[in-house]
């Protein structure tokens, strides 16, 4: 666990960030897959993320960014959760559990009427965490934009 005294703090997206949001996505994407032409073109405007009406959220410990996430406005009253990461050397501590949480209340916000995200079984620890907070296994309604994906969730409310 990381240490009390510098706490990790969640924190909304802006342009100083762009570099840490593109970061911490490649990072993960290299480790498990390849960067498809899809994250390429996300990651390297984030602006559009936020002009198009969704929310990139980023987790700040000091002045280090270790962590991130996304909701894309998607059709038909949709948001998608998108491009969640944190760095190796922070995880295992709470950060994505946080930034999921955070997420989840944008898109609340929002009054969109679905949050689904599009993700791979091998990441084992982060299907546990979604499912943990909501997500329930689904069947895709379309296609997936990503070829590294094989697990498909929408964000039921807890009771």
């Amino acid at each position: 666990m990381l240490p009390a005294a510098v706490p990790v703090r969640i924190i909304r997206y802006q342009a100083r960030y762009a570099r840490d949001f593109k970061r911490l996505n490649l990072e993960w994407l290299r480790k498990y897959f390849r960067v498809e032409p899809i994250d390429e073109a996300v990651l390297s405007n984030p602006g559009k993320i936020i002009k198009d009406g969704g929310c990139i959220l980023l987790a700040r410990r000091g002045r280090q960014i270790v962590g991130t996430c996304a909701l894309l406005p998607a059709a038909n009253d949709r948001f998608e959760l998108s491009k969640m990461a944190v760095t190796s050397d922070f995880q295992g501590a709470g950060i994505g559990r946080r930034l999921l949480t955070g997420a989840i209340a944008a898109f609340k916000a929002t009054g969109a009427r679905e949050l689904f995200l599009d993700t791979n079984s091998v990441l084992v620890s982060a299907v546990s965490l979604y499912q943990s907070l909501g997500f329930v296994h689904a069947p895709r309604p379309s296609q997936s934009p990503y070829q590294r994906t094989n697990v498909h969730m929408v964000y039921r409310q807890l009771d």
